[in-house]
């Protein structure tokens, strides 16, 4: 039977493809999770789109028995979390759930943009971290270096950083046993009010809604009644479990634990990462910190190049809504593309993801406009309109001032990049906060509008620093901004599908460039560019 004193809960954060599933896959196959033949690589990675790309777009768990070298058996709850700052609240979320962080951080590249957001993320919420140094075995692995840069950049000490290799399993058992004797147990009473947290939530067409949740006080049982705060709606509880990685039915869930919940709910918009679920019988007066529901930040339209997939793109996309709440659609007309969808989106890869999932799962070919953000239009009577498509534009006499979203960005780049990439952040107008150096990396701190990074920024980034820059971002709030809508006409008729939201300075400019692209795609046809 489990104490707390023999639990450990704790997240892998790291930059995209420095290896934490790789490692998870050594840590499972090193506790005895599965045995050889039915490992397989990235066995967390659910999606044949996250083993493609060596991305982690959901959360997943896992929970392990380890016995230590002091002879103690204790159980192990990995979360192998995100890395891409589009799914930052999921992870915020799961890192609320664990009491400790393994922080990987690949030893040929050293520290890029999103390890910084996860572990700033870690800190903040006390968590002990355990830097760990993985791809040792390669020939341009430098573990001096990379410590030096994690002390300067991040500020932790790695006097007790582990050396690994996720892919010959060298130094696995040292994060083990580094994990059992730093790590903190959870803190919790099973014998007060029942308290869990809402860690993640997925669709299965034979279960329903499968709820991922940690225990923080009390306990979870089958056949209870429980209540989400949230949304103020009551189930009962129709399966408890844990994943070993496979899944396994347990009796109950109790404090410092983590595990799954069925309960029959269809919906998965009914089930919000963050919530707090509570005892229906006997409910929390006041819910845990730090939960606010997902809005989407980018918007584009998604038109079937083919009028006749219509409807296979409806059906794809309310699919694709059944395993991920956190995109939005609604329908949309084209004088110009015909019938198609309004979609909001996380950011631009959860965009990117959407779109790829819909061409290759549903076999449909898309057109996509150009991403936009949503903006706050202050009208003369009062009233504030969110625009989420600058074809909705209301009259210019009717607009006090228009607001855009602004974000706070993170570049880490190799020193001789650095002039460009200023010069990037400049034309995009932004703002710059701080400028510090480790060793020949330097680390930009921007502030600049985010509609002036949703269309190109991260290419034209990666294209001038030959893919070593990294590139960061949180969302800070509205600001007022001189902003005009750019409209394109094509013989005279305007095409909606083409309008965007520019700042007046650069309406002129970004005109003619679209025009002079489309005259090469579309030639014998005359183009107009309106701005309003």
């Amino acid at each position: 039977m489990s104490t707390l004193d023999n639990i450990r809960n704790f997240a892998i954060i790291a930059h995209i493809d420095h290896g934490k599933s790789t490692i998870a896959d050594r840590i499972i196959h090193k506790c005895g999770g599965l045995t050889e033949r039915e490992m397989k690589d990235q066995v967390l990675d659910s999606m044949d789109i996250e083993r493609e790309r060596g991305i982690t777009i959901k959360a997943q768990t896992v929970k392990l028995n380890y016995k230590a070298k002091d002879g103690k058996e204790y159980i192990l709850n990995i979360i192998d979390t995100p890395g891409h700052v589009d799914f930052s609240y999921e992870v915020s979320r799961s890192l609320y759930a664990c009491e400790g962080s393994i922080l990987i951080v690949d030893s040929t590249q050293g520290v890029e943009a999103q390890t910084l957001a996860n572990v700033y993320q870690a800190l903040d919420i006390n968590h002990e971290i355990i830097p760990v140094l993985n791809k040792i075995d390669l020939p341009a692995s430098d573990l001096n270096r990379t410590k030096k840069q994690i002390e300067d950049v991040i500020g932790i000490d790695t006097s007790n950083a582990v050396p690994c290799s996720g892919k010959t399993g060298e130094g696995i058992e040292d994060i083990l046993e580094s994990i059992v004797s730093t790590l903190p147990p959870p803190k919790g009473e099973t014998k007060e009010q029942l308290k869990c947290l809402l860690v993640d939530s997925w669709y299965d067409s034979y279960l329903g809604v499968i709820i991922l949740v940690r225990v923080i006080d009390g306990t979870l049982k089958k056949n209870m009644k429980i209540k989400m705060m949230s949304t103020d709606q009551e189930h009962i509880i129709e399966k408890v479990g844990v994943f070993t990685p496979k899944a396994r039915d347990i009796d109950e869930l109790k404090s410092g634990e983590i595990g799954f919940i069925i309960t029959g709910i269809k919906n998965l918009s009914d089930t919000k990462v963050g919530d707090t679920i509570c005892d229906a019988q006997n409910p929390l007066k006041k819910g845990l910190p730090g939960f606010k529901p997902s809005k989407p930040v980018v918007f584009c339209g998604l038109f079937p190049v083919d009028s006749s997939e219509y409807q296979k793109l409806k059906d794809g996309l309310a699919k694709l809504q059944l395993n991920d709440s956190s995109f939005s659609y609604e329908a949309e007309s084209s004088s110009a593309l015909g019938l198609g969808f309004r979609c909001g989106f996380l950011g631009l890869l959860h965009l990117e993801i959407i779109t790829e999932r819909l061409e290759r799962e549903f076999d449909i070919n898309l057109l996509t406009t150009t991403p936009g953000v949503v903006y706050k239009v202050h009208l003369n009577n009062g009233k504030i309109q969110d625009l989420q498509n600058p074809s909705n534009l209301p009259d210019p006499t009717l607009i006090k001032f228009i607001e855009e979203p602004w974000i706070k960005a993170t570049i880490i780049t190799p020193d001789q990049y650095l002039g460009s990439i200023m010069k990037l952040c400049q034309n995009k107008r932004g703002i710059q906060k701080n400028l510090n150096y480790s060793g020949n990396r330097a680390v930009l701190n921007y502030e600049i509008p985010l509609n002036e990074v949703v269309f190109d920024f991260n290419d034209r980034l990666k294209s001038m620093t030959s893919g070593y820059a990294s590139f960061d971002y949180e969302i800070m709030g509205h600001q007022e901004g001189e902003l005009v809508k750019l409209g394109i006409l094509v013989n005279s008729e305007p095409v909606d599908a083409l309008a965007m939201m520019v700042h007046k300075d650069f309406a002129q400019s970004i005109g003619r460039d679209v025009c002079e692209k489309l005259k090469d795609l579309i030639p014998r046809h005359n183009f107009m560019i309106p701005v309003q």
